[in-house]
């Protein structure tokens, strides 16, 4: 229904998230909290600035539990900043033929020009399916990230996605509500 109506994303904005952070990140590198990323609002992990987390710890954190900081470190340590991280999103939606998406935050908080339609979020999730450690993250039901891999600390994150299990076949996404 109303299929190329733009509209606000939430957190299904993480979706692209996690789609440019697997192919332009490295999973093993270290990234730090900022005052920004610290500065988030619910629903957030806590982190404080300058702590420290692997990359792909932060990306489990994120798609179980949305947290909001969690994928500010990840954009401002792949993308330099959030303005840039958000234009490699906006870039990538254009190359899988989501021409009516603009990304202008990593965790889809609300923000002027931030905004997609169900048609592309379609194309954006079947072109995220491709990925196979994109379906691993989107599947797991539950992760704890230790300080073992140099973690300032450690976490639990579930997944909320109520579907997951439930019917054989069934892939994870992202929730989100606006």
């Amino acid at each position: 229904k109303n299929a190329y109506e733009e509209r606000p994303m939430a957190s299904t904005t993480k979706i692209m998230t996690l789609i440019v952070a697997l192919e332009e990140g490295n999973e093993e590198e270290m990234a730090t909290v900022s005052e920004l990323a610290a500065s988030q609002p619910k629903v957030k992990m806590g982190m404080s600035p300058g702590e420290q987390y692997r990359l792909k710890d932060l990306y489990y954190l994120m798609m179980l539990e949305s947290w909001n900081d969690t994928a500010v470190v990840i954009a401002e340590h792949i993308g330099g900043s959030v303005e840039v991280f958000c234009q490699m999103m906006t870039e990538k939606a254009r190359e899988i033929g989501a021409m009516h998406t603009s990304f202008m935050t990593p965790n889809g908080l609300d923000e002027e020009g931030h905004y997609t339609t169900a048609a592309d979020m379609a194309r954006i999730m079947a072109y995220a399916l491709k990925n196979e450690e994109f379906r691993e993250i989107v599947n797991t039901e539950s992760y704890t990230m230790s300080t073992e891999a140099g973690n300032s600390r450690g976490a639990t994150a579930h997944n909320h996605n109520p579907l997951l299990g439930v019917y054989e076949g069934i892939n994870g996404g992202k929730t989100g509500y606006t």
